[in-house]
């Protein structure tokens, strides 16, 4: 069972891995806590945003809307490349996904088919929303994909997981296609390589 990291470690981490990190308000302390637990923490879940614009998608990241309070989730990858931390604790992310899924993640093993939404996901993921429109037309610049890759690997590091911890949410939660434009076994291959580095 691994404790989620504290707010400063986690940007530690993320500035160890040689990404910019913008800090956005108070989101060490802007969280969903009075909600449910925070922790334990198995994995890394990764999401697109389905908006356009570095701006409005942080703000959207940040405070959410009527239905989906925010924060929804902890980094927001823009287009650039530039992790934009929006919250800290839990986080409206990940939602309810398959508990065999879960267990898959635990034990880091291939995922299962997704088929079931009875197990409180954004109490175990760190999760980040990455700029795109999610149509699979919009591109992912390199500098993105880069940024993901490394901000995944810097919290697998930090806990001594394997690339089989970073999952996307439509591996989570059925119905979902996020994130969509690229694989996460493709991604899952690249967190892998930087690890061995």
């Amino acid at each position: 069972m691994a404790p989620p990291m504290s707010a400063g470690r986690f940007l530690e981490r993320l500035r160890e891995a040689d990404v910019t990190v913008v800090e956005v308000g108070d989101w060490a302390h802007h969280n969903r806590n009075h909600k449910g637990p925070w922790g334990p923490v198995h994995g890394v879940m990764i999401h697109h945003t389905v908006t356009s614009g570095s701006k409005r998608t942080v703000e959207i990241c940040r405070d959410g809307y009527t239905e989906l309070p925010g924060p929804l989730c902890h980094g927001v990858i823009t287009k650039d490349g530039v992790v934009h931390l929006v919250g800290y604790g839990r986080a409206n992310h990940a939602g309810l996904g398959d508990d065999e899924v879960l267990r898959a993640v635990i034990a880091e093993k291939a995922l299962p088919h997704d088929n079931e939404a009875n197990t409180d996901g954004n109490r175990h993921f760190y999760g980040f929303e990455c700029e795109n429109l999610g149509d699979g037309k919009d591109p992912w610049p390199e500098a993105q994909l880069e940024a993901i890759e490394k901000v995944a690997a810097a919290i697998c590091r930090h806990h001594g997981w394997t690339e089989r911890s970073v999952i996307g949410h439509l591996e989570w939660q059925p119905g979902k296609v996020d994130p969509k434009g690229f694989t996460m076994a493709s991604m899952r291959q690249r967190v892998r390589d930087r690890l061995k580095g």
